[in-house]
């Protein structure tokens, strides 16, 4: 039985091409006096593993649901949910000594900061390292098989970490994320070491340190919606009615809008046109349940449309409000140049060519047209290392 930050989780061991890894004991940390604790053992620890779950699957709200820290000798799942853990953590998480590991952890430290206010100061990403060594599969799941001879299980991809109480297999499932992090940094390391790339993981773990969250701007939500192009209109004006309704139900019950009525079916309802409850109850993907109850309003909504003059009728989002303008063609030419240098040297270093130069970053030299090195660092997006790595090839392209 779980007992906040009392009762350890069982221990086996494994063993992995760097020798035998244990299994590290879990420990819950569910309230105030497990958190002090938890804050007192963090004060020795000079790395720490980190992941977060979110619940945006299932919730209308994607806030921290739980987040699993793993120690030198314990991992600990905490839940957020139960009391105030900033204070926690923060003092550890932002000391510049202490070295905080992380898999993909770009959303996870936008999180921390939306969230917590806490922003690590020392990452090391293991998924940002896997790719700089040229692994062909940079997931957790594939990295932890190849490196520590560990199966982690599938079985609660997609649980509802909102859901409480915490059962101990649930608690034992998401340690596993940070539980063999550490050996696993310590072979990418190695790796990284020995390739002479050591410092361009340092610079993009630098980046990520800096990321901080950022709410979307007003977006037209008809622009997320495939196949809302297509749309005239004033059935584009009734798209935007449904979406609203649904998002409202969404918030009001805590549900991932997805989950109340996918996005196949309220196209389905503007095109269509339904004009009374039985007529909506035809559309596939619309829970009867939903219709009896909220269809009417559905309706409403969508009539009110109809009748709106064209001056309150919006267009399809412009290429401006929906982001950067596509490039000229004299632009394209000199990106598809550069793409086939890209390719080629992409191919010498062994890594994916999109990390060494992403596309849109491509792109944007072509519409600054750099002729030297200091006119490569003024790219948005450019790092010292992608200079260093593909900068010369990059500017024999621009100054043929």
């Amino acid at each position: 039985m779980l007992a906040g930050g009392r009762t350890g989780i069982g221990t086996d061991h494994t063993t992995s091409t760097e020798g035998t890894i244990e299994r590290l004991k879990v420990r819950l940390v569910e309230d105030d006096e497990a958190g002090l604790a938890l804050a007192e053992e963090l004060r020795t620890e000079a790395r720490i593993a980190i992941d977060l779950e979110a619940a945006g699957f299932h919730r209308y709200s994607d806030e921290v649901r739980l987040i699993q820290l793993s120690c030198t000798e314990r991992t600990f799942v905490i839940d957020p949910m139960a009391f105030d853990l900033s204070g926690a953590l923060r003092p550890a998480l932002e000391d510049p000594n202490v070295q905080v590991l992380i898999h993909g952890g770009d959303y996870d430290v936008r999180l921390l900061d939306r969230d917590l206010d806490i922003h690590p100061t020392n990452l090391f990403d293991t998924q940002i390292a896997a790719s700089l060594t040229g692994e062909p599969s940079v997931g957790l799941a594939a990295l932890l098989e190849k490196y520590c001879s560990v199966t982690l299980s599938k079985k609660h991809q997609r649980a509802d970490w909102a859901r409480r109480p915490l059962t101990e297999e649930l608690v034992e499932y998401a340690a596993d994320d940070t539980r063999y992090l550490h050996t696993l940094a310590d072979v990418l390391e190695a790796k990284l070491e020995e390739l002479g790339r050591s410092s361009w993981a340092e610079e993009e773990f630098a980046a990520l340190e800096a990321v901080r969250w950022s709410d979307d701007p007003e977006t037209d939500p008809v622009a997320k919606v495939k196949g809302a192009r297509s749309l005239p209109p004033r059935k584009l004006q009734a798209l935007r009615e449904a979406l609203a309704w649904r998002d409202e139900i969404a918030q009001r019950r805590d549900r991932a809008p997805f989950r109340i009525a996918g996005d196949p079916a309220l196209l389905t309802i503007v095109e269509g046109e339904p004009s009374s409850v039985a007529e909506l109850g035809n559309v596939k993907g619309l829970n009867p349940r939903l219709v009896e109850q909220q269809g009417g309003r559905l309706l409403a909504r969508l009539r009110s449309v109809r009748d709106l003059p064209e001056d309150q009728i919006s267009p399809y989002p412009s290429p401006k409000e929906r982001g950067p303008g596509r490039p000229t063609p004299e632009e394209e030419a000199w990106a598809n140049r550069i793409k086939k240098v890209r390719v080629n040297r992409a191919e010498e270093l062994g890594i994916d060519r999109g990390l060494l130069l992403p596309n849109a970053v491509i792109y944007d030299i072509a519409r600054r047209a750099p002729l030297d090195a200091a006119g490569l660092d003024a790219t948005e997006g450019m790092r010292k290392w992608q200079i260093d790595a593909v900068g010369d090839a990059v500017l024999a392209v621009m100054n043929r």
